[in-house]
């Protein structure tokens, strides 16, 4: 699905990066470049980043 259609940036692209180490909006938007014109995609963004990490933390948490 498009989060940000100024730019075409899906919700896995911003998933992939989060797992590959961007853990801010900064470092997701540097890297993918969400954000940067409208705006209008930047909450959904935010919720994304949130929930790819909290994922992310949970599973490290059941690993251990």
């Amino acid at each position: 699905m498009y989060v940000c259609l100024c730019r075409g940036v899906t919700d896995k692209a911003i998933k992939q990066a989060v797992e590959n180490g961007c853990d801010t909006f900064r470092e997701v938007r540097d890297e993918l470049d969400v954000g940067t014109c409208c705006g209008m995609c930047v909450p959904e963004t935010r919720q994304l980043i949130d929930e790819t990490l909290a994922k992310l933390a949970s599973s490290i948490s059941t690993a251990a």
